[in-house]
């Protein structure tokens, strides 16, 4: 038996939830074309008959202009200084960064594997893979360097694959048929949150926060109620639409994943509420699932 937990780091936007769906191969983080979806340590497990990976997928580190932007980048120092191996995710389409000299800079001060993963090589050639590697390779002693394509799945197996060797312990954390650590109320409430990212405007999905207030299992359906929470009520009025269309359209798209989860009829009820300044507040951060990690 074989395993250890793998964090997974970058900057905002690099597809490190799309990765992690694509290893698990179901959708345990939510993903968007906008940067910092992810808000909260989200752990996907992989599973074989004598092997179990524990990947970490953190939220993107960034410059904080607030409580919550702070509160995300602890969380994912806390990926660095508490996995076993680290895969440092980068773009391949959008290359070298201020960011990736800011995170590899901060990757000095650990003592373990640190994988190179150069994510969405299906969008350029192979010529600018190699252009890749070489722009990366002598900024940190790697332990290996892998391209890879979350989308197609290109050399998934490969990565982990490598990844094998370099578990450190030898017992199962999690139940083999686990593939998250995370609740089901919360993958619901990011399903829908999910879709107010896709549905709406860039000026509002960060101020966005989504919480499941109820569920009510019966034999052949879900009845679930979903709280949508913004900081003012002029997204408040966004989110509805006009004469409610915006509010049913994330409500359709959100039952349909919800139904693919859960493999039942969804009934599902959405609320808007306005918590001002919510991001500010230790006291929401907490209790919309925030966990400050101080170090």
């Amino acid at each position: 038996m074989k395993s250890g937990f793998v964090g997974i780091i970058g900057r905002p936007n690099v597809g490190k939830s799309t990765l992690i769906n694509s290893i698990i191969g179901k959708k345990v983080a939510i993903t968007s074309n906008k940067p910092q979806t992810t808000r909260n340590i989200i752990q996907g497990i992989y599973n074989e008959d004598k092997v179990q990976i524990v990947f970490v997928d953190t939220p993107g580190i960034h410059k904080p202009v607030n409580k919550l932007g702070k509160t995300l980048n602890k969380q994912a120092y806390y990926s660095i200084d508490d996995t076993d191996i680290i895969l440092f995710l980068i773009d391949a389409y959008e290359g070298l960064g201020k960011g990736d000299i800011y995170i590899l800079d901060r990757l000095k001060r650990v003592d373990k594997p640190v994988i190179l993963v150069i994510n969405k090589i299906d969008k350029i050639s192979n010529e600018e893979v190699l252009n890749r590697i070489n722009d990366y390779k002598d900024l940190y002693n790697f332990a290996e360097i892998i391209p890879v394509s979350s989308i197609t799945k290109s050399n998934i197996d490969d990565l982990i694959n490598t990844l094998k060797k370099y578990l450190p312990d030898n017992i199962r954390y999690y139940d083999s048929n686990s593939i998250t650590n995370k609740s089901i109320d919360f993958l619901m409430s990011e399903i829908v949150r999910e879709k107010v990212f896709n549905f709406t405007k860039e000026e509002v999905p960060h101020s966005v926060t989504c919480v499941t207030d109820t569920v009510e299992v019966g034999k052949t359906s879900y009845n679930i109620k979903i709280s949508i929470i913004v900081d003012r009520d002029s997204l408040k009025k966004i989110i509805i639409g006009s004469h409610g269309d915006m509010i049913k359209k994330i409500g359709i798209s959100s039952r349909e994943d919800l139904e693919k989860l859960l493999n039942k009829k969804v009934y599902l009820e959405l609320f808007v509420k306005t918590v001002k300044k919510w991001r500010e507040k230790e006291k929401y951060l907490s209790e919309f699932g925030f966990k400050d990690f101080e170090k």
